[in-house]
């Protein structure tokens, strides 16, 4: 099970920075047993156990440094679920490109759309006008 991408991204980049800020956690995010998709799966199971639905920051990572700091954790059933993250995305140079790209591409695409139906549309025949005599033409 994989909770939401941006979730799992999260405490990925969470964990990674704590190696940074903590040289002793690093063998134990090497260890072979364990991964970031049982990691989120122990910490869903955990917030279910728990019966919330909000969790601060610090609760969520704290469950996830206690999976890699334990070697006999019981990780539990994956779950289906749907995860909100309430953080800013920052997006790489290269991603921002990508999405610019996307959306010149989409207003390019609604442009001719636009255009598109305008030509489609039935043009109006322009009748021509019948004169009428007048009584002053007789």
């Amino acid at each position: 099970m994989k909770g939401t991408e941006h979730f799992t991204r999260a405490i990925a980049e969470y964990l990674n920075g704590r190696v940074a800020t903590d040289p002793l956690f690093a063998p134990n995010l090497m260890k072979p047993n364990k991964s970031i998709e049982e990691c989120v799966t122990y910490i869903l199971n955990q917030v279910q156990a728990s019966g919330c639905n909000g969790f601060e920051d610090d609760e969520i990572y704290s469950m996830a440094v206690h999976y890699y700091d334990e070697d006999e954790i019981e990780v539990g059933k994956a779950i289906t679920c749907r995860v909100a993250v309430n953080h800013i995305v920052e997006l790489t140079e290269e991603e921002k490109a990508e999405a610019r790209q996307e959306a010149i591409a989409q207003y390019q695409r609604e442009e001719l759309a636009k255009i598109q139906s305008r030509n489609a549309r039935p043009q109006k025949k322009e009748t021509t006008e019948v004169a009428q005599p007048s009584l002053f033409d007789f």
